[in-house]
């Protein structure tokens, strides 16, 4: 599988976009748990399955304080319930089945794993609606690809450069470039692609994990770029004066790459990233993330992050949708 980065000259570009969302959806699980099928590709999950009861009840704790801690931060959540006869134990993460973008597009993203497709859900999309207000102008439907083993597990997969509309992604068995190319395409995005590896030479499996943009910075975990790629991806990621904050392996691994910066009601920028990823980040690093911020939450994932192999940004869906527009 060879990906190459497709650019806009000049007079193409379209205006830029806001970078952070000011509402994310999340999914309260009912089936929390340990999946095998995503263990193989997934180097940050447990390599066996935990106690399932107590890591249930652990992850729902968990999320249910995140999502406190996000709204005490002025952020607006809209939670919806996990169907628990769906039986879905990656339910957490809608960020790989769907996204919500400016121009009322939502795209349906094909999954590898297919106990995680039964977590797409057209209620969702319409209570969204109905409940937050927002218009939907365009699906866009990518899940057809699964039928040909091709994968984009949505922005884990892909992390959004929207002031600049760049689409970064790395390589890996869940990240198709037919696919890439296709979603780019449909948004009217560029593509900037590179090869990364874990300390032990794996691919990694999603790109949010090694790197994370927001307003006025960007992390990334450098090492793990090819070397091949690296300059060519660090270069572009600081092009739009963008303070680039790098980590190492021990932070990656720690998930402090997994972040997301969020706009609250009062236009503050938050940034939310797990307890964890917190201890991973050294206080030079710390301090230069939160001279770009306004609030930082930080959220203890411990159980979710050990039986998911995701942290605070995959369990958000950032919701960029326009208001519903009247007569409609």
């Amino acid at each position: 599988m060879r990906m190459k980065d497709r650019e806009l000259t000049a007079d193409q570009a379209p205006p830029p976009l806001a970078q952070c969302a000011p509402a994310v959806l999340m999914v309260r699980p009912a089936a929390f748990g340990w999946n095998a099928e995503t263990s193989e590709s997934n180097r940050f999950q447990a390599r066996t399955a935990p106690d399932q009861p107590e890591a249930a009840a652990a992850a729902l704790a968990e999320f249910d304080r995140a999502v406190g801690a996000l709204r005490d931060a002025g952020v607006t959540v809209h939670v919806v319930e996990d169907r628990p006869e769906l039986q879905c134990p990656d339910a957490v993460f809608p960020n790989n089945w769907v996204s919500f973008h400016h121009d009322g597009s939502v795209v349906l993203y094909p999954m590898l794993s297919p106990i995680r497709r039964r977590e797409r859900r057209p209620d969702l999309l319409q209570t969204l609606v109905r409940e937050g207000g927002y218009s939907i102008d365009r699906v866009l439907d990518l899940t057809h690809h699964e039928l040909e083993g091709r994968f984009l597990e949505g922005t884990g997969s892909v992390v959004f450069d929207h002031a600049a509309r760049i689409a970064y992604a790395c390589r890996s068995p869940r990240t198709h470039s037919q696919v890439l190319d296709e979603l780019a395409s449909a948004l009217g995005y560029e593509v900037c692609v590179f090869g990364a590896t874990g300390r032990d030479g794996t691919p990694i499996y999603h790109t949010n994990v090694l790197l994370a943009i927001g307003e006025r910075f960007a992390v990334v975990c450098s090492p793990s770029i090819d070397a091949g790629d690296r300059t060519r991806t660090l270069h572009r990621l600081a092009a739009g004066g963008r303070t680039v904050v790098e980590i190492d392996f021990a932070a990656l691994e720690a998930f402090a790459g997994n972040m997301l910066e969020l706009k609250a009601a009062d236009g503050a920028g938050v940034l939310a990233m797990s307890a964890q990823a917190r201890a991973g980040l050294a206080a030079h690093q710390f301090v230069a993330l939160a001279s770009c911020l306004d609030r930082i939450v930080v959220a203890p994932l411990p159980n979710i992050e050990l039986a998911g192999g995701g942290s605070v940004r995959c369990m958000l869906a950032e919701v960029f949708l326009p208001a519903c527009r009247p007569g409609r």
